[in-house]
């Protein structure tokens, strides 16, 4: 020790000679004195951000499979590796590069000091450094301290003998903590290598798009001679004539240090790498082409965890400095199938859009999120950085019509009416909910109409007012059960009310809010898709989850990538509404009750696996929807204009959105195990004895739903379209339709074989007072009297 303390006073008296020489500027007997006084400080009393290196290191973002990588988040684009992960030239290289002597001194080089104070006396300048590894290892620990002011950092790079000094102090204090690995593997980590690269991770994907471990010796030696200058001589900035000869001087020097052998380096030498700029994207608008929407919903999920930081500005500058490893619920496969098939019904610059979110039932898990835009700042149709698909920043989402139908039907399910309750659907019906004077009025009340009486009125149940998506059926049984059972019903099934005026209603007036059942209030395909997940999972809701695992900078896996699940109805209640939600798409449930479907080809796209689902129209079919699940799917899609709600998507491409849904949930069923729904009780699905409903004063055309259905006999039998409901094997083939993918007429019991035109699949929501509100456009869901949801009128789903 004695023998060290002595090298170390000798040590800093050359710095200081060195550094005299080379600034001019302290009388070298007063530096040499405080130097002998000061010698080298203790380890502990060293600065924190030494003693805990606080670099910061870009956070990579990956798909469910932990490989494919959907972007990265960084201010410097640093990923620390070890020793271990990288090839044996690589340090080796670096060290003949920078500090030959660098496993002979302390921290600090004696003879490469005396050299250069040699060197810089003769040239009257700075000539030649004598800085170690170790030494720049500390300059660049302390310049990247983030706690640092821009004067502070500016201070810890000025060429001042007191800085050199500081620098030789603290690089003999590390040494005699560190081993001479410990030292490189830190300073491998840290140093920067032009180009946007900091660290050999960075560096090797930048400039050779390979991992570190793979590069070659002449690779290596090139990344090697870049460090003195990385920037004037990176050969992605026009630098490789001079990146080449730094690397031939590498190579000498390497066969100087007993590295390689002169053969060695004159293999290398006449082997000219080839530079292959990696991919090093940065930040949600540089992800996958069509992953931008799922990186945005996952960046916002990160800013409200309080894990990363106070605010949302900590987590923020966490994301972009900690180094995390995120792996996230993206499936590769069904993002790129639900993006093709959206591209198929619009163009990613068309001024329609089609968002698309998949989620997994019982778990939340995000799968999907796509839409036909490209997540980008850039001007121009087609870009955009508005959340389209989950909602979010002032976009409230859109109308998604009959499907809110569910709701109603979940609430009378758990008010204890069974799936036949019956009721005769009249063309036009007049509630009890007060309406202004206009075309959804009937002497002052609210009258919504079914668009296609035809295929709609007549005596339905759960099952066929679903499958034919019967409005007066649906509005009637809401009046039974109250509008706010409806709404409380999708609240708790992770419906939010995004939009001002819809928060407001739904808390005011929600006893008063009949529209709701058609679907006026925005919604977004994820709020859709998770709501109906719920069924599939019998009953349990979990909330929506963008994460499986998070691990941190150190290694260590956090505890936060799980999702919030409890039963929001049970499993009985959940499997009744299956049964019936299996007729719109094709399917006969377990009782053989169904009797028509607006979306019967559904069936059929996915080969038969069990799957239940609602199409949805909204006012003179300004959106179309359709949601659907199996066991272990489900999807939701919703077309509309987001810039101009009033921009009406048209009535025929529902049949391309179901068929994209429909197609999705196909690709992402692929090898999964094919599994049934499970069978309600008969007690959900028969009461003892069926209702029988009455109009207390019939009307031409329409009446007034609030009496008792007709029994069985009336002449409400001979309607057409409507089929026998008693009849279980009738299964509703007198509709003239198979629900083949040929899109006839079973998809909605006319004659328009398009499975989406005119004359309405479904009997429509057409009154829902509003378009699709894509970023919270007028009229979002209020309605008529701004109160109940404007009139019904056309076709609709």
């Amino acid at each position: 020790m004695p023998q060290l303390n002595r090298m170390t006073r000798l040590t800093l008296l050359a710095v200081v000679a060195g550094a005299v020489v080379a600034a001019g500027a302290m009388p070298a007997a007063a530096l040499a004195n405080w130097a002998v006084e000061k010698s080298a400080p203790a380890y502990d009393t060293l600065p924190e951000v030494l003693k805990h290196p606080t670099t910061a290191q870009a956070s990579y973002l990956y798909a469910n499979d932990g490989k494919t990588v959907v972007t990265t988040f960084y201010d410097e684009n640093r990923r620390d590796v070890t020793l271990a992960e990288v090839a044996p030239v690589v340090p080796q290289a670096v060290v003949a590069a920078e500090d030959a002597r660098f496993y002979s001194h302390h921290g600090v080089d004696l003879k490469g000091v005396l050299r250069a104070v040699v060197a810089n006396g003769a040239s009257g300048g700075v000539s030649q450094g004598a800085s170690t590894l170790t030494m720049q290892y500390v300059r660049n620990v302390l310049k990247s301290d983030p706690s640092l002011s821009t004067q502070e950092r500016a201070e810890a790079t000025e060429q001042t003998p007191t800085r050199k000094i500081r620098e030789a102090r603290y690089a003999l204090a590390v040494e005699k903590e560190l081993s001479k690995s410990q030292i490189l593997e830190r300073y491998l980590n840290i140093a920067y290598f032009g180009s946007g690269a900091y660290g050999i991770y960075a560096a090797a994907h930048t400039y050779f798009s390979k991992d570190p471990a793979q590069l070659t010796l002449s690779e290596a030696s090139l990344l090697a001679g870049l460090l003195q200058s990385p920037e004037a001589d990176s050969p992605l900035n026009g630098g490789t004539e001079r990146a080449l000869a730094r690397r031939d001087y590498v190579l000498t020097a390497m066969t100087g240090t007993g590295a390689i052998t002169a053969a060695q380096a004159e293999t290398a030498k006449a082997n000219t790498p080839v530079v292959k700029r990696g991919s090093s994207p940065n930040d949600c608008t540089a992800s996958r082409q069509g992953w931008g929407f799922f990186c945005d919903y996952f960046r916002s999920w990160w800013r409200d965890q309080d894990t990363f930081g106070d605010t949302a500005e900590d987590r923020e500058q966490a994301l972009r400095q900690g180094g995390y490893r995120i792996v996230t619920t993206l499936d590769p496969k069904i993002q790129n199938a639900a993006q093709a098939q959206i591209t198929k019904v619009y163009a990613y610059t068309n001024k329609r859009a089609l968002p698309m979110a998949v989620v997994e039932p019982g778990t939340g898990k995000v799968l999907a999120l796509a839409v036909n835009r490209r997540y980008s700042a850039a001007t121009g149709a087609g870009n955009t950085m508005n959340q389209l698909v989950a909602g979010g920043s002032g976009i409230h989402g859109y109308q998604a019509g009959s499907t809110f139908k569910m709701f109603t039907m979940l609430a009378a399910l758990e008010a204890g009416r069974t799936l036949d309750t019956r009721f005769d659907a009249p063309s036009r019906l007049v509630t009890a909910w007060p309406e202004a004077p206009g075309p959804a009025s009937c002497d002052g009340f609210w009258c919504p109409r079914n668009a296609n009486p035809a295929y709609m009125d007549g005596e339905r149940d759960m099952w066929t007012g679903f499958g034919r998506s019967v409005n007066t059926y649906f509005v009637w049984l809401e009046q039974q059960v109250g509008a706010d059972k409806t709404i409380e019903m999708a609240q708790r099934l992770g419906v939010r009310f995004r939009h001002p005026d819809n928060a407001s209603h739904a808390a005011s007036d929600a006893a008063g809010w009949g529209s709701f059942v058609l679907g006026v209030s925005l919604t977004t395909p994820l709020d859709l898709a998770n709501a109906y997940a719920t069924l599939a999972a019998d009953g349990v809701y979990c909330t929506p989850l963008p994460v499986a695992a998070v691990t941190d900078g150190t290694g260590r896996q956090l505890d936060i990538a799980k999702s919030t699940c409890a039963p929001a109805i049970t499993p009985e209640v959940a499997r009744a509404a299956t049964d019936a939600a299996r007729c719109p798409v094709g399917q006969d449930g377990a009782f053989g009750r169904c009797d028509g479907g607006t979306a019967q080809a559904v069936s059929g796209l996915l080969g038969g696996r069990a799957v239940a689902g609602k199409t949805g129209s909204s006012t003179d079919n300004m959106t179309e929807s359709f949601v659907a699940y199996t066991p272990q799917l489900a999807a939701a899609a919703i077309a509309a204009n987001p810039d101009t709600p009033t921009d009406a998507v048209g009535a025929a491409v529902l049949s391309q959105v179901y068929r994209a849904v429909a197609a999705t949930l196909a690709t992402g069923s692929q090898g999964l195990e094919v599994k049934d729904f499970p069978a309600p009780l008969r007690t959900s699905a028969f009461s003892p004895e069926p209702e029988k409903t009455e109009p207390t004063e019939p009307r031409d055309e329409a009446h007034d739903g609030n009496g008792d259905a007709h029994d069985d006999g009336d002449d409400g039998d001979d309607r057409p379209g409507r089929g026998d409901h008693d009849d279980d094997d009738d299964n509703g083939n007198d509709n003239g339709g198979n629900g083949n993918d040929d899109g006839d007429s079973g998809d909605d019991g006319s004659d328009n074989d398009n499975g989406g035109g005119s004359g309405g699949n479904d009997g429509s929501d057409n009154d829902n007072g509003g378009g699709s509100g894509g970023n919270g456009g007028p009229r979002p869901g209020r309605g008529g009297d701004q109160a109940r949801g404007g009139s019904l009128s056309g076709p609709g789903r």
